[in-house]
């Protein structure tokens, strides 16, 4: 191949593109491409040539990303998790704010008044009267990359900040955060409660009446992840009857249109300069890696990361499989093939798919089986 074709789906930014080295060029037919970059284009419907290899998202979710279809295909998708942290958990924090202060209430307020104003703002203005966040606790449902940096910040502010994390949290987490054993076990101590998990089927609809029931009378709640954590009329019954004092979030829904205590961005959180800038990096940079070198880092259908040092005057032969196997089994296979001529290798496999390289004496024979939904000689 001369050059490896990349396409885009939306505007990237051109910080992102310009790091593609002279054995990639950009078309705009993407049925031609061999790699995909995409922001928030639904791809469900699309179809997909047998050229395209790999789908970068220059964001997190991949929820506009048929990853079933791109999986039985061989198509690798990458995301960019962490990318566009900071410009998350910094809409958070002021959704935070202004939901403890009203802000959001007392600007539409401010807006509606006229004739004489200033008496107007003296009479109305204590209907807004709010609450500070120092001393309050700050709860984190998730402390990965954006939870872990909402924790700081709210320690920073002066908050007491109490977190769940299903595994371990992310290195960037420097703030004393009490860690607790369950969700049900945090929400009860909690002013304030953050939610930063992904949508799986084991956190969709958690958000839901038994647990709000546990939460403190009047608190403020945020979601600046994922629009299914949560059941919709649960928490507008929780609003309604007070029990929750506000609903935060930047997943504006039609059902939150026109109701009280529902304060919702139009989906702003990844929407800097600064953000945009370093997912179209590392979208870029992880798409020419995989294409060029067969390396995998952040994929999200093909197991996260499985990299290798490529072996001196080696080819390299790279396996995306699909089978019931453990991953020893299907490892051995391909090593048992190889035998002597293999001089590298490294792969994983979890659930059904799995993804291996092997690096071989030059001019070796590539490994074949029933189980593989894409091979690649580089």
């Amino acid at each position: 191949m001369d050059k490896y074709l990349i396409g885009t789906l939306n505007n990237i930014s051109d910080k992102g593109l310009s790091r593609l080295t002279d054995k990639f060029a950009l078309t705009e037919d993407v049925d031609k491409a061999n790699g995909i970059i995409v922001r928030s284009f639904k791809m469900h419907d699309m179809g997909f040539s047998d050229d395209l290899l790999a789908i970068g998202r220059a964001g997190a979710g991949v929820n506009n990303i048929p990853l079933d279809k791109c999986s039985e295909k061989g198509i690798v998708v990458f995301n960019a998790p962490g990318a566009n942290s900071n410009a998350v958990q910094e809409l958070a924090v002021a959704g935070m704010i202004m939901g403890a202060r009203n802000i959001y209430e007392g600007i539409a307020w401010g807006q509606s008044l006229s004739g004489d104003v200033a008496s107007e703002v003296e009479k109305g203005k204590k209907q807004f009267a709010g609450t500070e966040i120092a001393g309050k606790t700050l709860g984190i449902i998730g402390l990965g990359a954006i939870g872990a940096k909402i924790a700081n910040s709210g320690y920073a502010l002066g908050m007491n900040v109490v977190g769940y994390e299903a595994f371990t949290p992310h290195p960037c987490l420097t703030a004393p955060v009490k860690l607790c054993d369950s969700v049900e076990e945090m929400v009860p101590l909690c002013d304030f409660i953050s939610i930063h998990v992904p949508s799986l089927p084991t956190t969709k609809g958690m958000i839901n009446k038994d647990l709000i029931s546990k939460m403190k009378d009047g608190v403020i709640f945020m979601n600046y992840a994922r629009p299914d954590l949560i059941v919709v009329d649960d928490v507008i019954e929780a609003l309604e009857s007070g029990k929750m004092r506000k609903y935060m979030t930047d997943l504006l829904e039609p059902e939150y249109i026109g109701k009280k205590g529902i304060v919702a961005t139009p989906h702003l959180g990844a929407s800097t300069a600064e953000a945009e800038e370093n997912c179209a990096v590392m979208a870029t940079d992880q798409l020419m890696d995989y294409l060029e070198n067969g390396n995998v880092v952040n994929s999200v259908n093909f197991l996260g990361r499985v990299t290798m040092e490529r072996a001196a005057g080696s080819d390299r032969h790279c396996f995306l499989v699909k089978c019931d196997k453990d991953e020893a089994a299907v490892s051995e296979k391909i090593k048992g093939f190889y035998g002597d001529n293999l001089l590298g290798f490294a792969g994983s496999k979890r659930n059904e798919y799995g993804y291996f390289i092997a690096d071989v004496k030059a001019g070796s024979e590539a490994f074949n089986c029933d189980c593989i939904v894409r091979a690649r000689c580089l």
